[in-house]
């Protein structure tokens, strides 16, 4: 993947949506310590391989355990922290993303939930960067985008590990 010139003010981003985790309804302690699968924890440690070549310098993630526990390899792997933020919490919305996003302006992983996930493929489809038929969602997968000037120019879907 070619990385974007830092002369042109672009950075890559990843945006990882949590692993495979323990079915809600059958969850019965508070919903931000559900903990991933096994199933989830194969696609967490997944993540190290299939973004072997994306830089990254930092690690973001919503602060639910299922987040976490999906970047943690990932983190482990390039010697940063995993830093949670309300801004990937659920409910906090696509605005509360991309004022993280553009703060950071470095390249970077983020985890969050499906709601989350619906926003910003809704975003990238209205700005023609995907196809609704391509808009895909699952657990442990991932967008790797492209943020010029404050605006998205490229993204490319990994499907979960």
């Amino acid at each position: 993947m070619a990385k974007p010139s830092a002369a042109r003010g672009g950075f890559l981003l990843v945006f990882v949506r949590h692993a495979k985790a323990g079915s809600r309804t059958a969850w019965e302690g508070d919903d931000r310590l559900r903990p991933l699968t096994s199933a989830g924890r194969k696609q967490a440690n997944g993540l190290v391989a299939r973004l072997e070549g994306v830089p990254l310098e930092r690690v973001f993630s919503s602060p639910y355990q299922r987040c976490v526990e999906t970047v943690e390899p990932l983190a482990h792997a390039r010697g940063l922290d995993v830093e949670p933020t309300e801004s990937l919490a659920e409910g906090a919305g696509l605005e509360a993303f991309l004022e993280l996003v553009d703060a950071t302006a470095r390249p970077a992983a983020f985890c969050a939930h499906r709601d989350l996930a619906t926003d910003l493929l809704n975003d990238l489809v209205g700005r023609k960067l995907v196809k609704p038929a391509a808009a895909r969602l699952e657990k442990g997968s991932t967008w790797v985008l492209e943020r010029r000037r404050g605006r998205f120019v490229s993204a490319r879907y990994l499907p979960p590990p």
